[in-house]
């Protein structure tokens, strides 16, 4: 694994250029990392590969979308 620190991250394109939620993502070839690009020096969530490709197809397939309470159907 690669130094954290030493990662080429990449702004997620969704994030915008305001002051909103942005997300930082970068991977070394094993894992892909995330961070809040306004915290770079806070945590860091891993995933592996497999892990990273099931987590954005359930988010392309909404399955993280909330219901109209506000909770994970």
């Amino acid at each position: 694994m690669e130094r954290i620190d030493t990662l080429r991250w990449r702004k997620s394109s969704f994030s915008g250029n305001g002051g909103g939620n942005c997300v930082d993502v970068a991977d070394d070839g094993t894992n892909v990392y995330v961070r809040n690009s306004k915290n770079p020096a806070g945590a860091v969530v891993t995933f592996t590969q497999s892990e990273w490709r099931a987590f954005v197809s359930g988010a392309k397939n909404r399955e993280f979308d909330l219901d109209q309470s506000g909770r994970l159907p």
